[in-house]
């Protein structure tokens, strides 16, 4: 569906090709799909609850775990809801702008979540390494500035991407993914794209490797900090306050440079069909699981409002 003008063509809408054309794996699809998205908003929602009800978490480790579940819910809700639909769906179009708006979204977020989390790696690093001025360093108006740049930076980075995507003549409107994603879109340019995925590929190592780098600088000081201490509890106590950011890091860039970094082959498209599922679906899932359930003050915030509710 496109319209000429002047030798270029503009699509009035998308076709998405998903995950699967039997009708079968589409319905397992959606019910596996449709659970994990109830538990991510359940357990998110939790989170943010949790740490705005006990003032015993209104701390800055707690404050950026807050503006990660917030950044997992709206990550999750830009592709999850159009994803859940066009499993059940014979007509799996969306239309040019909700395209454009997906698109950004759920690159402005997801940028903004590897940012966010090189500051809560600072943030450890803080915790750790300069105890006593902690409190001091670590003020209000820092970490608001922080959480506020890692959206800003976020959010700039994906309009450049969505412009350098959609400025493009359009020869094809079927899209061999489940979601408006910036290389599925690129493959269907009439031009050449080659100086596009370089663009992308360079947005794309600023976003990752900027983060991660400030992760490894920070850990490394932690675990030198660590290892200074001559007690083995108390080894095991500081080393207790990183274990749920190191599990989310690990997992989220571990899963990424991988894919990005790693050798490509003929079966590259569908394996970014699943990192793009893998971070849609699973990781805004796992995260506040993960802080929860590793989390002994998540989980006593969690059973003092328990015990509320059945006063």
């Amino acid at each position: 569906m496109g319209r000429e003008n002047k030798n270029q063509t503009w699509m009035s809408e998308f076709f998405l090709l998903g995950l699967s054309s039997d009708w079968g794996t589409q319905v397992s699809l959606f019910v596996l799909f449709l659970a994990m998205y109830l538990v991510t908003i359940l357990g998110n929602v939790l989170i943010l609850l949790l740490i705005r009800l006990d003032s015993r978490l209104h701390t800055p480790m707690y404050f950026f775990l807050s503006v990660l579940s917030f950044v997992d819910l709206c990550y999750s809700n830009s592709i999850a809801p159009q994803l859940l639909a066009h499993l059940l769906s014979a007509h799996k179009s969306i239309p040019f702008h909700r395209c454009v708006f997906q698109l950004y979204t759920s690159l402005a977020f997801g940028g903004s979540e590897f940012f966010l989390l090189g500051a809560m790696a600072y943030d450890r690093y803080m915790a750790v390494c300069h105890p006593l001025h902690y409190t001091v360093i670590m003020h209000g108006w820092l970490c608001l500035g922080l959480a506020t740049g890692c959206l800003a930076a976020g959010f700039m980075n994906s309009l450049m991407e969505a412009i350098i995507t959609f400025r493009l003549p359009l020869c094809h409107n079927i899209i061999n993914h489940f979601a408006c994603e910036t290389l599925a879109v690129l493959r269907l340019s009439c031009v050449d794209i080659s100086f596009n995925k370089v663009m992308v590929a360079v947005s794309g190592f600023l976003v990752i490797m900027l983060p991660c780098f400030l992760v490894l600088f920070s850990y490394a000081r932690i675990v030198a900090a660590i290892l200074r201490i001559r007690s083995a509890p108390g080894r095991s106590k500081v080393f207790g306050t990183c274990t749920s950011h190191l599990t989310v890091v690990s997992m989220c860039f571990g899963a990424t440079i991988f894919t990005y970094l790693g050798p490509r082959s003929a079966s590259s498209v569908e394996g970014e069909k699943m990192v793009a599922l893998f971070y849609a679906v699973v990781t805004p899932m796992l995260n506040p699981l993960i802080y929860s359930l590793r989390n002994k003050e998540v989980m006593a915030a969690l059973r003092k409002v328990l015990e509320k509710l059945r006063d």
